[in-house]
């Protein structure tokens, strides 16, 4: 039976609808950051599996009754919290990555306080249960075959279909891990503008925050393994989306595109009915082998939205996907960078006169190699640094106007430190890394659990 709160879908048009509605006047503009963290004990590193007193089950319980954050289900398991109050949610990935889904808030400072607030109330339960978190891209040391999974149902649906559809399918799932900002459009021009700087700035942002270049203990030769992933993951639903810089792009584009990605899953009475390869456009005729003669309801669609992972994803909003998990300074920086470029419109209009003539081949082979070589991914008669400075300082103008505008003193650009320390040394989390690797740490990746761990770190 399907959700009788959510209406069927008996026209192209509302899946527009589904997406347009997220129009809102500037004033309404807001900063949602999601980030993703792997849990380990601290006592050997080891994943932290969901059964047992100290495991993640028992912690989001604990977090629960501290709270009084709601839970949902899957079948008889806790597997997320959602805050009744209209902000934040707490959510599991598929390897046990803790993560937090931060409210709709309007400036960055509410953002980092939010992070440090979600940190520090873990400590509380993670201290003696023996586990902490580290902000990294892709786990250092862990094997898949040790990883613990996490029980959603939805998982053993895109489990085996990724393995069909690409290589490193289960390694996106399972060890890596993502900080991530959603942000807000006025219009569909706006959307369109927006959509279009950002997937051609997505590599900057990924080489910025590279932060993943070790894999089963030794260096993986890239400095953003978790880039790589997606590379080889599925490319009907991953990639740079060229159709974004044709002209009529649109709402409706993005809807025309989504309808020809594949389809996972169907939620019916509260169970996942595998739909694994089928079509939404056969949805849409009521021709879905599994659900003969049922028509979509706009609850399915926004599932199925939820299961394309281009490198900048439209909702309601749009979804910056191109940076690896981080520390706590990372997880401020990221949506200062895409504020600055984004929520001001003389820095939009700069950072497009940046990216307006790229090719679909450049913004391409910019997503090719920028795993691999980061800031120094080769660009026309230079490199990606001298982008990456660029779109810095477009950044920070753009921080500056609103925060002049809406915020007087409330200097938004400390938020770029860390990425102001990366072009001054010219070294990307990740070369930090593999610089500590082989000289103080001495080939020791344990040294990135003790040195990098979040929760003791929370101020």
């Amino acid at each position: 039976m399907a959700d009788k709160a959510s209406p069927t879908i008996e026209s192209k048009t509302q899946l527009i609808e589904a997406i347009s509605r997220g129009n809102k006047p500037k004033a309404d503009w807001r900063i949602g950051t999601e980030h993703e963290k792997f849990t380990f004990y601290r006592d050997d590193n080891r994943p932290v599996p969901y059964e047992g007193e100290n495991g993640i089950g028992a912690l989001l319980d604990k977090v629960q009754a501290e709270t009084a954050w709601l839970p949902y289900y899957d079948r008889d398991k806790v597997i997320g919290l959602n805050n009744p109050l209209g902000g934040g949610a707490i959510s599991l990935e598929p390897g046990g990555q803790f993560e937090l889904s931060g409210a709709p808030l309007e400036t960055i400072h509410q953002t980092c306080s939010e992070a440090n607030e979600h940190l520090k109330l873990l400590r509380k339960f993670t201290d003696p249960m023996g586990i902490d978190f580290l902000g990294i891209g892709v786990t250092p040391t862990w094997t898949l075959d040790e990883i613990p999974v996490m029980p959603k149902s939805r998982y053993g649906i895109m489990k085996p279909y990724m393995e069909k559809v690409g290589t490193l399918g289960t390694s996106m799932m399972f060890r890596s891990a993502t900080v991530q900002v959603n942000l807000d459009f006025s219009s569909e021009a706006d959307m369109v503008k927006k959509m279009r700087v950002s997937l051609a700035l997505q590599p900057i942002a990924t080489a910025l925050f590279a932060n993943s270049p070790f894999l089963e203990g030794k260096p993986n030769g890239l400095l953003s393994f978790r880039s790589n992933i997606w590379l080889n993951t599925d490319r009907d639903r991953t990639g740079m989306m060229p159709f974004a810089f044709e002209d009529g792009m649109s709402f409706e584009r993005y809807v025309d595109y989504a309808l020809d990605v594949p389809m996972y899953f169907v939620i019916r009475n509260d169970e996942y009915v595998n739909c694994a390869g089928e079509s939404f456009r056969a949805f849409l005729d009521g021709k879905l082998p599994q659900l003969p003669g049922e028509l979509p309801t706009v609850k399915d669609w926004e599932d199925h939205l939820s299961t394309l992972f281009p490198e900048v994803r439209m909702k309601q909003f749009l979804e910056m996907r191109g940076a690896d998990g981080a520390p706590w300074q990372g997880i401020c920086a990221l949506p200062a960078f895409w504020v600055g470029l984004l929520y001001d419109d003389t820095a939009l209009d700069a950072a497009w006169d940046l990216v307006k003539d790229w090719t679909d081949a450049e913004r391409q082979a910019l997503r090719d190699e920028v795993p691999r070589l980061g800031l120094k991914t080769p660009f026309r008669s230079g490199t990606l640094f001298d982008i990456a400075k660029q779109a810095l300082v477009i950044a920070r103008h753009g921080l500056k106007a609103r925060n002049k505008l809406n915020w007087e003193g409330a200097d938004e650009t400390v938020f770029l430190k860390p990425l102001d320390y990366t072009i001054e040394t010219g070294k990307t989390p990740a070369e930090r890394l593999l610089d500590l690797y082989h000289g103080e740490w001495d080939g020791d990746l344990g040294r990135v659990f003790a040195d990098y761990g979040m929760a003791r770190h929370a101020a």
